[in-house]
């Protein structure tokens, strides 16, 4: 976490814009296969051969940011980004022998799609490699077998391509050019040739597809963004369970182009994937989300994803990424895994119910005390709380009630809520139920406790006096007047507080609900039962703490637990679970 309320916000998620490498898929490419232009496929790098072989081992080898380490079984690709290590390791236990220097470089960037380096010596080529679309049109001829070049068709390779990337097998096409690189620019001619195309697989974790459902179930609307063309994103976004009906839209990032706002707008609701994707798409993806109310996450790793993941209301940057992107970004996933972006929106919502609970649990305290406060002097009774009363309550109420609601735990039920609205009250029309009928009745109780019934003088006094069910102060030679129904109410006000926190920290009627995950609850709770009961006998004229009887405690406890069976009563009326 690095911003606090990135947490909460991830609870209320409308809509999560999702990267595929290495979030959606476990982000461990393998280039599987080798198509040359005649449509013949190989499996390894070793069933090629041949001059093709040696000009593919250039391609592969001179042109890449990535490098191997280690001697046999020891051998490993570092450096570069994970497309790179994929393709080099297609031909990781083949060393190049071409003898040849490399006099100019393109690195690869997602806007571009593509990377080249100029190579002179035995060979005095452009090596490229990049999106078929981006290099096939350029291309006039093939490498066959014996490295000849022969007329290329790009019909019978495109077909077998569009075959690769409905099994969600993303391919790179490897061309050369005689021409030299211009500055920072492809050389500008369309008599390339083509070596061929690599197919590379990224598996679908398991449990991305799980973790998918639950969001989705959620009311977390999934769009998978990615840098695959739209047949390979479309594959695996199916395989991930992100496409689930016929009105779901998949969407290039050039078709998006030509999209106005307010058109995007109408059909953002029924977006799921959008594939050859620009950094400057998920900002804009964000920002017209946000114009909708709704609350973005985006994800990202890269330097350029930085603008959108400051943008979003939650940026989840990997582990795996950029420095820059993770300053960016609110969460930072560590295991770069979508499985725990579905458990930050969980432990969202988790915070943000407790928050709520501990409202209500605080506000019942407040609203009653300051009836009583308030009606009090109106007629004439001085108020049954003194200051230092009122210090324990605020200790209760807000420090240790926090330490105990703030240990809720994760329920799995939370999931099945509906995201919060951007502009969604904290207080919600059942908590406010929850708070008129708690503080309610317990300032009718207390009404009841200190007011009912008259003295001869004509003095108000409680009934509970009257009738001896409280000692009569003055004859037992107490330094105050109606100190045992003062030292009773106190701890009556006390114990309604923490019987009412049964009532707060679950919808349900079973008061009990997992409370075993929160055993926190139950000790401060009960810290506080054992401190009110020592503040009881021992308090004396600054806590009013003047000691209870059997019969008394009676008095104090059966009133204090009645807002149990009453909350219970508004549960059923109002309906349980119906929190907004």
């Amino acid at each position: 976490m690095r911003k606090v309320a990135g947490i909460e916000t991830a609870g209320s998620l409308n809509i999560l814009f999702s990267d595929k490498t290495g979030t959606i898929t476990k982000g461990k490419l393998e280039a599987i296969n080798f198509i040359d232009g005649a449509v013949n496929e190989y499996k390894t790098f070793d069933d090629i051969g041949g001059k093709l072989g040696d000009l593919l081992s250039l391609s592969i080898h001179k042109n890449t940011l990535s490098m191997i380490s280690g001697e046999g079984t020891e051998r490993r690709v570092l450096g570069g980004n994970a497309t790179e290590r994929a393709i080099l390791g297609y031909a990781m236990n083949t060393e190049c022998k071409a003898e040849v220097a490399a006099v100019g470089n393109i690195p690869f960037n997602s806007t571009n799609k593509y990377s080249a380096t100029q190579v002179m010596g035995q060979y005095d080529l452009s090596l490229i490699k990049g999106a078929p679309e981006k290099i096939l049109q350029r291309c006039s001829h093939y490498y066959d077998k014996d490295g000849k070049k022969q007329p290329f068709d790009m019909k019978t390779l495109n077909a077998k391509i569009d075959e690769l990337a409905n099994r969600a097998i993303r391919v790179l096409a490897l061309a050369t050019s005689e021409d030299a690189l211009g500055e920072d620019a492809l050389p500008d001619s369309n008599n390339w040739t083509l070596v061929g195309c690599l197919g590379i697989r990224d598996e679908v974790r398991p449990e991305s597809v799980t973790a998918i459902k639950e969001v989705k179930g959620a009311g977390v609307q999934v769009v998978m963004i990615t840098g695959d063309r739209r047949e390979t994103a479309v594959a695996i976004a199916k395989e991930a369970g992100l496409i689930d009906s016929d009105s779901n839209l998949m969407l290039t990032s050039d078709e998006l182009a030509k999209m106005s706002d307010e058109e995007i707008k109408e059909k953002l609701k029924d977006i799921r994937v959008i594939a050859r994707a620009l950094p400057s798409d998920k900002s804009r993806l964000v920002r017209l989300a946000q114009e909708l109310d709704l609350v973005a996450g985006m994800t990202g790793d890269g330097v350029n994803d930085s603008p959108a993941l400051k943008k979003a209301d939650v940026g989840f940057a990997m582990g795996g990424g950029t420095e820059v992107a993770k300053e960016a970004s609110d969460i930072v996933i560590l295991d770069d895994n979508f499985n725990s972006i579905d458990r930050a929106i969980l432990y969202g919502r988790t915070i943000f119910n407790s928050i709520r609970k501990f409202i209500v649990f605080q506000l019942t305290i407040n609203v009653a005390a300051v009836l009583i406060s308030f009606i009090c002097p109106l007629i004439g009774v001085a108020s049954p709380l003194n200051v230092i009363q009122i210090l324990w309550v605020n200790l209760v109420m807000d420090t240790l009630a926090a330490l105990a609601f703030g240990g809720e735990p994760p329920l799995e039920r939370f999931m099945h809520e509906k995201p919060k609205r951007r502009n969604e009250p904290i207080i919600s029309r059942y908590m406010m139920s929850e708070i008129a009928v708690g503080a309610g009745w317990t300032f009718i109780l207390s009404l009841a406790m200190l007011l009912l019934g008259t003295l001869p003088k004509g003095s108000l006094t409680s009934f509970l006096e009257q009738w001896g069910l409280l000692r009569d102060d003055m004859a037992a030679g107490f330094a105050e007047q109606h100190a045992i129904l003062h030292t009773a109410y106190f701890a009556f006000f006390i114990f309604i507080a923490v019987f009412n926190a049964f009532n707060a920290r679950t919808e349900r009627t079973n008061l009990f609900d997992n409370i075993n995950k929160n055993k926190g609850f139950l000790t401060v709770f009960g810290i506080i039962t054992i401190v009110q009961v020592l503040m009881t006998y021992l308090g004396r004229g600054i806590l009013s703490g003047w000691g209870l009887t059997p019969l008394e405690w009676l008095v104090v406890l059966i009133p204090a637990i009645s807002i149990i069976p009453i909350d219970l009563i508004r549960k059923a009326v109002v309906g349980s679970g119906k929190k907004d």
